[in-house]
């Protein structure tokens, strides 16, 4: 949250609708909701809107949002209320679906720019290390770009009798592609387009006759269709209703209106007690971070999903042993040492993104997964500030006279170069941390 237009962003985390806020970091960026795209959509338009799918300021990730103006009691224009629907998981689904072992699926906008792909990144870096849309007449992927540029006139039209639209077209090695698109639109401006494209040379059996191609295909892309429209909705239509009737509420001067509906029978006391007792399993106590048993859990489950993906995107551990912790112990008691673990924990979770995961691994230990990394030098960039970081004073024990000091040595492994399971991608960071300890390098 933010008061005022020169302020940075407070990151606040709360466990039950009612429980206290606990401040976390504060945002290096300075955030001003007015320049982004969602706020000029909602302001310009008198009803609901959808914005253009951008890259979130945050998580570096793509996110569609859905607005609409707020109003004073006299009818004049007084804000935006918007949510944001985050299209990872759309894009993972893509990402794993099986056309044929050639096809390809993907879904853009109008401009040809991709939403989600099973055959390349939605997300690309830019020369000057910043983030950027990827557009499918620009990918490096045969097959999509053939596609996109054979459809790319019929996307122009927007007349829909004749949609989902069946075809064929010649890729440039001569071989023939069968190819469908359809799209999807709503009142508020919604409009996505889907193709699937494959070679004929994928059909089992010699199956070529034009009927039955036709059935197949058409029927794939109906039911493409149908599925994101159910997901869109279900994603979007209760938040919808509780921040509109959050926003009528605030309107009516209950400033203090809770968004979500909580249910209050036994079956919502259970999941609330479930939902505590799971938190409490998977979070160090002392520093409020992941403790080793769910960093593990989450390290394994990351890894299987890169492994299973086409795209093939890597991802970094960092494995950090505090220098000195023991004197800090011994000289200013074990409380002042609790104090140091939880600013160290706080400052590591200061320098990571959202998708990343700082845990406490054991004692003076943390370790930091990186999710994605797309190569060592990003990983070691990443390294260097961590160290950075800890070598600054503590805040919590000593003085701006007599300050104290920990730092620490960091290793860092890379997947899949260094390790393609759990334990043993940890044991190099492991290793890699024992040599920057002991020789100065931190590199697995």
């Amino acid at each position: 949250m933010k008061l005022r237009p020169d302020e940075h962003r407070a990151i606040y985390t709360f466990t039950g609708i009612d429980g206290p806020l606990q401040f976390q970091r504060r945002e290096a960026n300075l955030f001003d909701p007015r320049t982004r795209p969602w706020y000029a959509d909602g302001k310009r338009n008198n009803g609901h809107t959808w914005t253009s799918v951008y890259i979130d300021f945050g998580t570096r990730q793509l996110v569609a949002t859905r607005a609409r103006q707020v109003h004073t009691a006299a009818g004049t224009f007084d804000g935006v209320v918007a949510t944001d629907v985050s299209l990872k998981a759309l894009n993972d689904f893509v990402g794993r679906l099986k056309v044929s072992p050639n096809g390809v699926a993907f879904i853009i906008e109008p401009d040809g720019n991709l939403i989600a792909s099973s055959a390349s990144r939605n997300v690309v870096t830019l020369p000057d290390g910043s983030s950027g849309r990827l557009n499918a007449g620009r990918s490096d992927h045969a097959l999509l770009k053939a596609a996109y540029d054979t459809v790319q006139g019929r996307i122009a039209a927007r007349d829909d009798k004749d949609l989902p639209r069946v075809f064929d077209f010649h890729a440039a090695d001569g071989s023939l592609v069968h190819a469908a698109f359809d799209r999807i639109r709503d009142e508020a401006g919604l409009d996505w387009v889907m193709v699937v494209a494959m070679p004929a040379s994928d059909f089992l059996g010699g199956v070529r006759e034009n009927v039955s191609r036709t059935i197949v295909l058409a029927t794939l892309a109906v039911l493409f269709a149908i599925f994101i429209g159910l997901s869109i909705l279900s994603w979007v239509s209760d938040d919808l209703r509780r921040l509109s009737e959050a926003a009528r509420r605030v309107g009516d001067g209950e400033l203090d209106a809770p968004v979500g509906i909580e249910r209050r029978d036994e079956i919502g006391a259970l999941a609330r007690s479930f939902e505590t007792m799971q938190n409490r399993l998977r979070t160090d106590r002392l520093t409020g971070l992941a403790n080793r048993e769910a960093f593990m859990d989450q390290l394994r489950r990351r890894l299987d999903a890169a492994r299973t993906d086409r795209r093939k995107h890597g991802l970094g551990v960092l494995f950090i042993d505090l220098n000195g912790f023991k004197a800090i112990n011994d000289t200013y008691g074990h409380d002042a040492g609790d104090r140091a673990l939880q600013e160290i924990g706080r400052r590591l979770s200061g320098q990571v993104r959202e998708n990343d995961l700082v845990a406490r691994y054991a004692g003076d230990e943390f370790v930091i997964l990186l999710d994605p990394v797309d190569d060592r030098s990003d990983l070691m960039t990443v390294r260097s500030h961590i160290e950075q970081s800890l070598r600054a004073p503590l805040e919590s024990i000593g003085s701006p006279q007599s300050p104290v000091t920990s730092g620490g040595a960091v290793g860092a492994a890379l997947f899949p170069e260094d390790g393609d399971e759990a334990e043993g991608l940890l044991k190099n960071a492991d290793r890699a941390m024992y040599a920057d300890k002991h020789h100065g390098s931190g590199q697995a």
